[in-house]
Formats: structure tokens, C-alpha cells, sequence
């Protein structure tokens, strides 16, 4: 099966981009599943339930969160409701919501799809490997589920490939969000599971990580907070993974980096 997994959403230009290029690229190349890291859909901090039910609209099979999962408080109670809204599977005890969902796709394939925080450089967490592990145990690839996609929202990228090493020949797909800027390592695992450590924002490059670079400029040069962050809304670039897996196994054949449209180099998937 093909599936497609696109970077953080930031505000506006990321939304308009999703729902502009994402149902051609569906149809364009046959993708069964979608997954959409949306924690900074709304206004750059979370996501509302409207803009949730927008991605949902334009395509994404599911919505993964992260740090920023609970920013906009409607969304305490609208995750409750939602099972294809995933925030982060090890927050404390009692989190609203759930950390991994069991999802069918186009083809009729079961997908689990997990959303984990990292811990190094973020606020302090459960530990994200062991949470994953009982996840994956529930629900193991080739048994339960057709395919697995992990999402692990975090700051270093050692953190990220320790993940994707960790769960090698059990998942299909680890990648990283969070950084907002696409790395330039997918590859296949020696086990069979594609790793990215990073897929990059849906958003405007020609800013700082999707802000407007006036204030973060401002705050670099003279260490003083002057006015709220906002997102940059230029034309965005898309960005993310796509990976082909084998049918029996979960397993992934094929890896290869998503960029279009905005102010980097372009890169769109040959299935061949």
C-alpha cells in the first residue's frame, strides 16, 4: 500500500496548501492513507476543530498532534470525539484523547497510526519508547495491522533515529516532526522500516520555521519579547514522506521525500 505522511501544518498558507494540493496527489499517485501532523494548523499553536475537520476534508486519513496538542482549549473536549484526532501517546495519565488509533484506509487495510513527544530539549514526558512499545504489542504489524506509521514529535534528530532504530522491522514508518525543516536521510532500516528524522512543515520557508521573521529576529538580537509570534502566510511549501509497503509484510519496499510548491527544491515520488 502507498501511504503519505505531511510535516507540520502552520496556520493558514500550510491549511490553504493542503487543501489546494493534497486531493491531486491522492488521485496523482494512488495514495490508500493519509497522515497529517496538524499541531500548528491554528493560528501556528494547535488546531481548532474546524481546521481539523478541514484537513479531514481535504484528504487525511488521520491527525497527529504534539507539544502543542491542547493550545486551543476547544480541543480538550473535540479530541474526545474524534478518533482520527491523535495526540501525543505519552502524556501523563488521565490526557484527553488517545495516542494511537487503529484506522482503515482506502484499500480496506488496517493502519495504526501512534503520536509520541520526545524528551530531550522538551518539557518532561513518559518515557516515548516504552509507551510506543505497548502500542505496537496491542497491535503488532502483520497481525492486527496492515501498516504502522509513527509520528515522533521531537527536538533532536539523535532522538528520532534512536526511535526509528528501536522499532526496526516492527513498524513501517517512523518519522520526525517538530523542527519544521525537512532532513535529507529517508531511508529504509535494515529491518524494513523507513525512517525520516524530520518531514518539514506545510508552511512559508521564506520565514523562521513558519513565523513571520520580524519578531523571532527582534528576540534573537536583543533577547526581548516585543510582540506575539505569527505565522508567516507566503506561498508554502508541502512537505512530508511517502512509502510503499509490502502487502503481507507491513514492511516498506520504497521511500522518498514530498517537497512542492513554495521556495525549496521540488521532490515528487516515482512509484516505479
Amino acid at each position: 500500500m502507498r501511504l503519505l505522511f505531511l510535516g507540520d501544518v502552520m496556520g493558514r498558507a500550510g491549511r490553504e496548501a493542503v487543501v489546494d494540493r493534497l486531493p491531486s496527489l491522492i488521485e496523482t499517485y494512488g495514495f490508500d492513507f493519509v497522515v497529517i501532523n496538524g499541531e500548528n494548523a491554528s493560528h501556528g499553536r494547535g488546531i481548532t476543530e474546524a481546521h481539523f475537520e478541514l484537513l479531514r476534508e481535504a484528504g487525511a486519513d488521520v491527525v497527529t498532534l504534539g507539544d502543542h496538542a491542547f493550545d486551543q482549549r476547544e480541543i480538550m473536549t473535540a479530541i474526545e470525539r474524534h478518533q482520527t484526532l491523535v495526540r501525543p501517546i505519552n502524556l501523563v495519565p488521565g490526557a484527553p484523547g488517545r495516542g494511537a488509533t487503529l484506522v482503515t484506509g482506502r484499500n480496506g487495510h488496517q493502519v495504526l497510526v501512534i503520536n509520541a513527544l520526545g524528551r530531550v530539549f522538551m518539557p518532561p514526558m513518559d518515557d516515548p519508547f516504552r509507551a510506543v512499545d505497548k502500542a505496537i504489542a496491542d497491535c503488532p504489524l502483520g497481525q492486527q495491522a496492515d501498516a504502522i506509521v509513527v509520528d515522533f514529535h521531537a527536538e533532536a534528530t539523535s532522538e528520532m533515529q534512536a526511535m526509528g532504530q528501536y522499532l526496526d522491522g516492527r513498524v513501517s514508518l517512523v518519522v520526525g516532526t517538530h523542527t519544521h525543516i525537512p532532513t535529507s536521510d529517508h531511508r529504509i532500516l535494515k529491518g524494513g522500516t523507513a525512517l525520516m528524522s524530520d518531514a518539514g512543515m506545510c508552511g512559508d520557508y521564506d520565514s523562521v520555521i513558519g513565523m513571520d521573521s520580524e519578531e523571532p529576529l527582534s528576540r534573537f538580537l536583543t533577547g526581548l519579547a516585543s510582540a506575539r509570534f505569527t505565522p508567516a502566510e507566503g506561498e508554502a511549501t508541502l512537505c512530508g514522506v511517502a512509502i510503499e509497503t509490502n502487502p503481507r509484510s507491513g514492511l516498506c519496499e520504497k521511500v522518498m521525500p514530498i517537497r512542492i510548491g513554495g521556495t525549496l527544491s521540488q521532490s515528487l515520488p516515482d512509484f516505479r
